[in-house]
């Protein structure tokens, strides 16, 4: 049978910008400010009815409202909406980026608006703490009122702060605009300026949310509820009383008491029972026999300790094994493990793991293996193993750090993770490069110093000029001619024993093997000598090069030739 369900809508946005607050003050709650976190070990969804919606903005609705309500998501980072996750894409119909005014933009706004764009998810802005702007007066509930109840300077910073969001989301690639300037709804990011606090604008956000859902989202409210329940796993809890339970968003379907359920897991499905459901009314779960989509249920059942927040949960009275191939093939589009080269990411759910992922994709970094919970020793193994030192890494989201002598990065940031993961991989960089130029001749360029002959032969020691690079012992020397001569054997400065001199210096070398007058002149120019592969290694280390050094390359180059057109290629 054919069924409105009620609206999913997730909260999201950068840790203290105000999600927790503003559900709490459209609940009536005060759970951000009494019990920090509880929101998110107890409760992280509400229910907010259309009698709410009308509590809240009375004197603005013109026409009755078509929504059946609005389920609001709230929980620490992204985690809410990564979790809220279907096959294909997200549930979520629409969502609520939290930024805080003052604050503007952190780097879980990023992450969020990079998962929102995705998964092409609506989305509005809350603009929150507006109550915190210089000079601002709480004189009316209703903000397009207390707007013009302010003074001009008050309006004028408001106005910047806000159009400098504006500004930022157009670099981003959004064209967004104030709520009642919106134009076209469908183009434009609706932002509407609000306090958690005050509860001014409160009323125009869910009346937008609905207004948007009542004219573009109608179709997508449709659901069947005569048929076995679907759901997401948002949250696995332990619950007094009930032991392990499951926190489910139900989207399609229904389920009851005694059902077979099949969850998808990291190795394989699991099949389990429904011993008990509870269905959130209002801020609270409510025992029920059974549940009809979509709503937000709780689920007691035996056999969840391998269950991770974002699993997909079918009823599966009927077709069981095609149940549990339908959801582990949903699973193994996230979870990637292959032989090729790459670095190893671990995450807490489904759906964290699955943002993670897409980032690092979309940031060109290969993936080896990535899954779910903590990071055991197989998962170092493998890092370890791996060929390319830039791989030997474990990224780890929201779970434990664990001590290891490979790098394992964790944060509960996904932008704070790539961050690190590039910090690590520049430095290993400049470190294998390092070790690599160590074992290669590099370019120098010296000339014999006039008058600065103090034996010509057995050996033959001259001074010289270093013009362009490092002079080292060891290393041949060829004239500007491409003929080869001889190696130095040593080099003395201000009458020490050194194993090089640099660019400038003005040192004694002594050379075996030639007479000087005969195979070397005063003036004359040598250059150290190099075959192709070391001057192919170089020139993909250019970077860690000198100018002087590069210089030098390219005059080597041009020596080498006049011989051979197609040396060095």
């Amino acid at each position: 049978m054919k069924a409105t369900r009620i609206l999913n809508c997730v909260f999201v946005g950068h840790v203290d910008h105000g999600k927790t607050s503003l559900l709490d003050r459209i609940r009536g709650t005060s759970i951000a400010k009494h019990e920090p976190g509880l929101i998110t070990q107890s409760i992280n969804a509400y229910n907010i009815s259309t009698k709410i919606i009308e509590k809240f903005a009375s004197s603005l609705i013109k026409e009755k409202l078509k929504i059946q309500g609005i389920l609001a998501i709230d929980s620490p980072g992204h985690a809410a909406f990564t979790n809220l996750r279907r096959r294909g894409g997200s549930l979520a119909d629409i969502a609520v980026l939290v930024i805080d005014i003052n604050d503007g933009f952190k780097p879980q706004t990023h992450e969020a608006l990079e998962i929102l764009k995705h998964y092409k998810t609506p989305f509005v802005i809350a603009l929150n703490k507006i109550d915190l702007i210089p000079g601002w007066h709480n004189k009316d509930k209703i903000l397009i009122r207390n707007i013009n109840l302010q003074s001009q300077s008050t309006i004028k910073i408001l106005d910047g702060k806000l159009y400098s969001i504006v500004g930022k989301l157009y670099e981003l690639g959004f064209n967004a605009e104030r709520f009642d300037k919106v134009e076209d709804y469908t183009k434009q990011i609706a932002i509407i300026p609000l306090s958690a606090k005050t509860g001014e604008g409160i009323g125009e956000l869910l009346l937008v949310l609905a207004g948007l859902a009542q004219k573009f989202l109608e179709k997508n409210l449709q659901i069947e509820t005569d048929k076995p329940g679907k759901g997401t796993i948002l949250e696995v809890r332990d619950v007094k009383g009930l032991g392990k339970a499951l926190d489910v968003i139900l989207y399609d379907g229904n389920i009851k008491e005694g059902d077979k359920i099949v969850i998808g897991g990291i190795d394989n499905p699991i099949e389990t029972k429904v011993r008990g459901i509870q269905v959130l009314r209002e801020n609270k779960f409510e025992k029920s026999k059974q549940v009809n989509a979509a709503n937000a249920i709780r689920i007691n059942a035996p056999g969840l300790e391998q269950v991770y927040p974002g699993m997909p949960l079918v009823v599966a009275n009927f077709n069981t094994e095609q149940a549990k191939k339908e959801v582990q093939k949903e699973v193994e589009e996230v979870l990637i493990e292959t032989d090729k080269s790459g670095i190893i990411v671990k995450a807490d759910s489904l759906g964290s793991l699955e943002g993670l992922i897409n980032l690092l994709k979309q940031n060109n970094i290969k993936i080896k293996k990535a899954s779910i919970g903590e990071i055991t020793k197989d998962d170092l193994v493998k890092a370890d193993s791996e060929k390319d030192e830039l791989n030997q890494v474990v990224l780890g989201f929201n779970i434990k750090q664990v001590k290891s002598n490979i790098k394992v990065i964790t944060s509960n940031i996904i932008y704070t993770l790539l961050d690190e993961l590039k910090k690590f991989r520049e430095e290993k960089k400049k470190e294998v490069e390092t070790r690599a130029l160590g074992s290669i001749i590099k370019p120098f360029k010296v000339r014999i110093l006039h008058g600065y002959i103090f034996r010509q032969s057995n050996p033959a020691v001259v001074g010289v000029e270093v013009m362009q690079g490092t002079l080292k012992k060891g290393v041949m020397l060829i004239k500007d001619n491409g003929a080869s001569l001889v190696e130095v054997k040593e080099i003395q400065n201000q009458g020490k024993t050194v194993t090089q001199a640099e660019v400038g210096k003005q040192v004694a070398v002594a050379l075996q093997g030639v007479i000087v007058g005969r195979q070397i002149h005063e003036g004359e120019i040598f250059y150290s000598d190099m075959n192709e592969e070391n001057f192919r290694k170089l020139k993909k280390m250019k970077s860690f090069l000198k100018q002087d050094e590069i210089e030098c390359l390219k005059e080597i180059l041009e020596i080498k030739r006049r011989n051979n057109t197609l040396w060095g290629v």
